[in-house]
């Protein structure tokens, strides 16, 4: 395994990451999830993302459960912003809302701190110099180590790590965004603005919900036990299950096959060839396809391959 800083931090994450937002959604159990963990540990993979939106916070519950062994082995993501509750500060960057959220997540994760805490939409509602003020507070009290942000636009990015120097609050030291062969748009202002200013890139959705691994065909639907089956695919459904998405599965089972690895391994080492991306976030449902997901960290892809793969 490979290990970078993220961002501008002297923290170092494993260029693979799990993602957890399947946990606790009932198609995977809670000891299934612990030993997806597991298994990504000993592959070297440190680093998790979740949320306290995943599945009513269940998500994070099970994180906490599965790292509580060797809880400073680990880089802990996790994110707020999305409604937690029906009242009108139960969602956004407020200060209130905030605060009630990284408390309510520590609870969750039973651990003291969170290492990367992520805002995981822009709030318009808010004055950044609010949500940056109390992040900022909140690593100073030791609940965050550092911070992070998700769905931003590289002008929201920027905006961002302009009040932290102005003010001299803590920056978001990563962005998340959706990123894969079909959702390329990063790749103009994103891409330059993280190079520019030091901010790792960890993108998710890189298998574009599952649909470009090679596991479903146009024209059967998903089998029942499939996570593009859950409801919470049924975003990455709508957005990419379509011919084009399939033609590109067609091409990537060619390139997979040449190299003697898996279509996941493949996107995973193509997603990697972008010096800009620090991790990618992908998830898993069985300990093997962590192992599997660690392994394509070695692969080095050739020139021919990673110019078809950019063409497609």
């Amino acid at each position: 395994m490979e290990y970078v800083r993220l961002g501008r931090s002297g923290m170092k994450v494993s260029r693979v990451c799990v993602g957890t937002n399947m946990f606790g959604a009932g198609y995977v159990d809670d000891d299934r999830a612990e030993s997806v963990i597991d298994a990504a540990f000993d592959a070297g993979i440190n680093f998790i993302d979740t949320a306290d939106a995943y599945n009513s916070g269940h998500s994070e519950v099970v994180v906490g459960r599965a790292v509580r062994s060797h809880r400073h082995d680990f880089v802990v993501a996790t994110k707020g912003f999305i409604a937690t509750g029906q009242g009108p500060n139960d969602v956004g960057l407020s200060r209130k809302h905030l605060m009630d959220a990284v408390d309510a997540s520590l609870t969750r994760l039973k651990s003291d701190y969170i290492d990367l805490y992520q805002v995981h939409y822009f709030d318009p509602d808010t004055p950044l110099e609010e949500t940056l003020k109390t992040l900022d507070d909140m690593v100073r009290q030791g609940k965050i180590r550092y911070i992070g942000c998700s769905n931003f636009a590289a002008w929201q990015l920027m905006r961002a790590l302009w009040v932290s120097d102005r003010d001299g609050f803590e920056r978001f030291e990563s962005v998340q965004p959706e990123y894969n062969l079909a959702k390329r748009d990063i790749e103009g202002e994103l891409f330059d603005a993280c190079a520019n200013q030091d901010v790792g890139i960890i993108p998710y959705q890189i298998f574009m919900g599952g649909v470009l691994t090679g596991r479903y065909s146009a024209g059967s639907p998903p089998p029942d036990d499939s996570h593009m089956a859950s409801r919470h695919a049924q975003r990455a459904k709508d957005t990419y299950w379509n011919e084009r998405t399939f033609r590109m599965v067609d091409a990537l089972k060619d390139a997979a096959a040449e190299l003697s690895v898996s279509v996941p391994q493949l996107l995973i080492a193509w997603t990697l060839s972008r010096p800009q991306i620090t991790s990618v976030i992908v998830g898993a449902s069985r300990p093997e396809q962590a192992q599997s997901n660690a392994a394509a960290v070695s692969i080095d892809l050739p020139e021919e391959i990673v110019a078809r793969l950019d063409s497609l």
